[in-house]
């Protein structure tokens, strides 16, 4: 496998935990902006399974899988490795060893202050929360700031990630050598999508997502339980569309503009069923993932080729890695 990206490009760094399959929210989250930028930046595509290790350190096989499971559906919304290196974070060991050296300049404050680390403590329930998973914010500066990135698509809930990053970067920049870019966030399409179940956002956790590897019958059948307005008990009621989580869905995925504007305007004035508009949603949605869906398959049955793309793009970031831990550590002075 080579990658094609020239050395004129700027850099851009995404990523993603390896907890299971990728949904809807991803696509529209990262993945369509990833697919977007693949030809005009050096894409690094991370997937982060040391931070996955923070809330799943005791199913292991889950994150082996998923770490195969993300990489098939990467290929199968159509990232291509040819452009893009898929790099696994514990494959090069520098995204530990920056963590551990930029977590003595960051403050403790600015991780506590986390809004989505807050979240997402909030949504474990264990009571032990563990070091590691508190501190994935600072393993996300390392991340980011490892292959010197320039440019980080994420959804709106990693902002404050990015914000963190920016300013890591400028304070070790101050104290020791400019070395590091300091990286611009760029939002997705969709800035959050809701959960089928009205959550305000789509999550393998609280179990209301669509997953990317959904059959059509699944998607159907999670489409007609989706919340809607829950005012309007009948048909003839005026329904609302504005924050209504099956016509935010339409607007992000089906690209029949004009029978959406149609929809809505039935809607409002009550003269269309919940039913009918999930049904065309339901349609929408399994036409856009048929393709997917096709491509996903074709790559399961080449695991070799899949394993060799992940160890080639993960082999390309340890160099580069090497580079930017040398030159880190002679700006620190700690080569003796």
């Amino acid at each position: 496998m080579t990658n094609q990206a020239t050395k004129t490009k700027e850099r851009l760094l995404s990523g993603m935990r390896p907890t299971g399959p990728l949904h809807l929210g991803h696509f529209v989250g990262a993945l369509e902006n990833w697919l977007n930028f693949q030809d005009e930046f050096d894409c690094f595509l991370l997937i982060s399974d040391y931070q996955a290790l923070g809330d799943y350190s005791n199913r292991i096989e889950l994150i082996r899988k998923s770490v195969y499971e993300v990489t098939l559906d990467w290929l199968a919304v159509g990232l291509d490795p040819q452009k893009c290196t898929f790099v696994i974070q514990s494959y090069v060991p520098e995204h530990a060893e920056l963590h551990v050296l930029l977590s003595m300049i960051t403050p403790l404050s600015e991780i506590k202050r986390n809004p989505t680390l807050k979240t997402e403590m909030k949504q474990i329930y264990s009571k032990q929360i563990a070091l590691g998973f508190f501190n994935y914010p600072a393993s996300q500066v390392a991340d980011i700031l490892l292959p010197r990135a320039q440019i980080v698509p994420v959804g709106e809930d990693q902002l404050p990630h990015i914000e963190l990053t920016r300013k890591i970067a400028r304070k070790f920049n101050k104290i020791y050598k400019n070395i590091f870019p300091i990286p611009k966030a760029i939002i997705g399409r969709v800035p959050r999508l809701p959960g089928i179940d009205g959550n305000f956002k789509m999550s393998k956790s609280l179990d209301n997502a669509i997953y990317l590897s959904d059959d059509e019958k699944t998607v159907v059948k999670k489409v007609m339980k989706m919340y809607t307005d829950p005012k309007r008990i009948h048909v003839n009621i005026p329904g609302t569309v504005e924050g209504n989580p099956v016509f935010i869905y339409h607007d992000a995925f089906n690209p029949n503009v004009g029978e959406v504007n149609y929809l809505k305007k039935l809607y409002r004035k009550g003269k269309v069923s919940d039913t009918e508009v999930k049904e065309r949603l339901a349609r929408a949605l399994n036409q856009f993932l048929a393709p997917i869906r096709e491509r996903r398959e074709k790559f399961k049955h080449q695991p070799k080729l899949v394993k060799e793309i992940l160890y080639e793009g993960s082999k390309r970031e340890r160099k580069l890695a090497k580079e930017t831990m040398k030159l880190v550590k002679e700006a620190m002075g700690i080569i003796y």
